[in-house]
């Protein structure tokens, strides 16, 4: 049994959010709308916003009553919540959650998470570790009946930018799950608001793995991080909060034996700059590709990915730390996989394409000023030709590199 696709307290959010533009947001709610009703059509990378973004009928009427009324009276959604409030169910925490609805929620919170969060909006994801959908209770016994036969190897995967947990399910693969078959690793995914800066995500996750590492069913005798895209710079930034912390008693940090980047901006990524990247990234997921609209709006996470910042402090001019100015954990062994949309070389000539997203020199760490070079082992190095940013996490060339690189 799923959860409703809309809760209350999503439209309430919506209408905090909006209440200075909400002509404009009732036309993105009602592209939403339109998308969800017309299920069977799943545009791919590139593909523009539908062209037809109107409901019809009762729900139609709806969205063209509130736009009259914004323009007539200055009103706001309160109205609509009002008119829809009697048809929406309350969530039910035992129920799997709706796929579509998580990944809106992702995306406006990639877009606009900072905001949310300072806002207290009901719309900003608080940070958790979930599986399946649903969140992990960090109680020893809770978690044990939760996970059921939890082994000695843990296994934390991260999301990126404007994603969720259920997402690392591509193209009928999860990597987690694969390497829970083949290597008897098991899967913990991070929940978070990508659109936080990377600083802060990093601080709440340093305590949150030490409170996962505290209450883990048996003793643990392998710790993997498994990042894509912005999730690798937030494991790399947990981490080094993390061992700062140690005086505090943490420690997982010292335990963790293997980080995986994968598609990981560690000298920043041009997205932000140009904006496409956000909009495949929103577009990628037929729901939320009406936020794509919203590309101008950059939070606080968006703007560290143009520079790979993951620390906050007084180091820099601009009160930021790259992440090619914070070294790779010692204690762990790191690997960097890179896509390319171009073919391998041979088969004719390509430059260094990447992915869409990330440049391969980024993903891979490399950098011509050796002081910046992270200094990622070549034998610890792939790049995945014919692959977009997306595609590495459906990828059966970076599973098999995986397999081999973890067993």
């Amino acid at each position: 049994m799923t959860q409703p696709l809309l809760q209350a307290a999503d439209l309430r959010g919506a209408a905090r959010l909006t209440t200075d533009a909400v002509a404009g947001l009732a036309s993105l709610v009602e592209a939403m709308h339109a998308r969800i009703v017309t299920l069977p059509r799943i545009p791919g990378l590139g593909d523009a916003i539908g062209a037809d973004e109107r409901t019809r009928g009762v729900s139609g009427l709806v969205y063209k009553t509130v736009r009259g009324v914004n323009r007539l009276a200055g009103g706001t959604l309160d109205a609509l919540l009002g008119w829809l409030a009697p048809a929406l169910a309350a969530a039910d925490p035992q129920q799997a959650p709706r796929p579509e609805r998580e990944a809106i929620l992702a995306a406006l919170n990639g877009v606009l998470g900072d905001h949310l969060a300072t806002t207290d909006n009901p719309l900003a994801i608080a940070m958790r570790f979930r599986h399946s959908g649903r969140p992990l209770p960090l109680e020893r016994h809770a978690l044990r009946s939760r996970l059921g036969a939890a082994t000695p190897k843990l296994l934390v995967l991260l999301h990126g930018l404007c994603m969720n947990d259920l997402q690392w399910h591509r193209a009928g693969h999860d990597h987690g799950e694969a390497l829970a078959r083949d290597l008897g690793y098991t899967p913990v995914y991070l929940h978070y608001n990508s659109g936080l800066s990377i600083s802060t995500n990093g601080r709440i996750l340093a305590r949150l793995m030490e409170s996962l590492y505290s209450v883990w069913p048996v003793p643990i005798e392998r710790l993997t991080l498994i990042g894509h895209s912005m999730g690798g710079l937030v494991a790399r930034s947990a981490i080094h909060h993390g061992a700062l912390m140690e005086r505090g008693g943490l420690r997982w940090p010292g335990r963790v034996d293997d980080l995986v980047c994968l598609g990981t901006p560690h000298h920043g990524a041009p997205l932000e700059r140009v904006g496409h990247g956000l909009d495949l990234l929103l577009g990628a997921a037929p729901y939320a590709a009406p936020l794509a609209r919203l590309g101008k709006v950059r939070s606080a996470g968006i703007r560290d990915l143009r520079l790979g910042n993951i620390l906050k402090g007084p180091a820099g001019d601009d009160g930021t730390h790259r992440a090619d100015s914070i070294a790779l954990p010692s204690s762990a062994r790191c690997f960097a996989i890179a896509a390319s949309l171009g073919p391998a070389p041979g088969r004719r000539r390509v430059g260094f394409l990447g992915d869409g997203l990330v440049p391969i020199a980024s993903a891979l760490g490399r950098h011509d000023n050796a002081d910046l070079d992270l200094g990622i082992p070549p034998a610890h190095q792939a790049v995945v030709h014919d692959t977009s940013h997306l595609d590495l996490l459906s990828s059966t060339e970076v599973a098999a590199l995986l397999r081999q690189w973890l067993s």
